[in-house]
């Protein structure tokens, strides 16, 4: 009974073999992963039938969207990026990369030039007037940039009545004027970097994740200094009212801080620079 047992396994084996064969060397490969369905109607569906997304993300910005040598953003915020459209069936060679700065991202999301944003985009209740955001992913602070040999700016407390280079449309704009601070707006942060090495303004001030990727960009020029003076999380944008979109989204946040992605997409990218740290909870608003 053993000997017939092995026999009618290996013709079997046989079997597939021969099969296999017939359909020759360049067969596809069948996924082990099913391709997503979802309701008829809601934007999900609509990507994936389309088999392509267009996402805004920063292409100035070290460790969270720069455009690299290949041409296309790398960083914490495209893996992010990435691994929503892998859940909705889209391969990366699906994806349009768009630059959106701060002062875009609100009016690329309401006119429909990029499906979502995924560019250190800080949650705040003006900007939910215009948009949804889902997550947060991610919980920054802003901080402070100096040159390397100066010790006179310690905290915010300093930058009261001095000129500090930050972004139009940003956050941390706002959080200057009101702290007293003369903000000296540009529409990146790379470009505050020049007027910051000719003495024009004292400081920087962003977020602290951005910070150290320009000082870790600009080895032994900058330093972050002081601690963070605010939180800053860091959600998705997408269009204003669009739930079912904004809870698929968190759904896939969830789902990458549990089976390890969101680990992975930051060790390879921000995490170069700064430890790892738990991601916040998804506020399902």
């Amino acid at each position: 009974m053993k000997r017939m047992r092995i026999a009618l396994v290996a013709a079997a084996a046989a079997a597939t073999l021969a099969l296999a064969g017939c359909t020759g060397g360049d067969a596809p490969v069948e996924s082990a992963e099913p391709a997503p369905t979802f309701e008829a109607g809601t934007t999900m569906a609509r990507l994936q039938e389309a088999g392509k997304v267009t996402i805004g993300t920063k292409f100035d910005q070290p460790l969270f969207g720069l455009v690299g040598p290949s041409g296309d953003p790398e960083g914490f915020d495209v893996e992010i990026a990435k691994i929503i459209a892998d859940e909705l069936g889209i391969p990366e060679d699906g994806i349009t990369w768009t630059e959106t700065v701060s002062a875009n991202r609100e009016p690329f999301i309401e006119s429909g030039q990029v499906d979502f944003v995924v560019a250190t985009y800080t949650i705040n209740d003006k900007r939910k007037e215009v948009i949804s955001f889902a997550g947060p992913y991610y919980l920054a602070g802003q901080s402070i940039l100096v040159l390397a040999d100066n010790d006179d700016i310690k905290s915010e407390d300093d930058l009261v009545g001095e000129k500090v280079c930050s972004v139009t449309g940003s956050t941390p704009a706002a959080n200057l004027a009101e702290l007293g601070a003369v903000p000296v707006l540009t529409d990146t942060y790379t470009n505050c970097l020049e007027p910051l090495r000719a003495g024009e303004v004292v400081a920087v001030s962003t977020d602290n994740v951005i910070l150290a990727g320009l000082a870790a960009q600009n080895e032994g020029e900058f330093k972050v200094v002081g601690e963070p003076f605010t939180e800053e999380p860091y959600g998705i944008g997408l269009k204003l009212d669009d739930t079912d979109f904004r809870m698929f989204i968190n759904d896939v946040l969830e789902k990458a801080y549990e089976d390890g992605r969101y680990e992975e997409a930051w060790n390879k990218t921000a995490g170069t620079v700064l430890p790892f740290v738990d991601p916040p909870a998804v506020d399902r608003y």
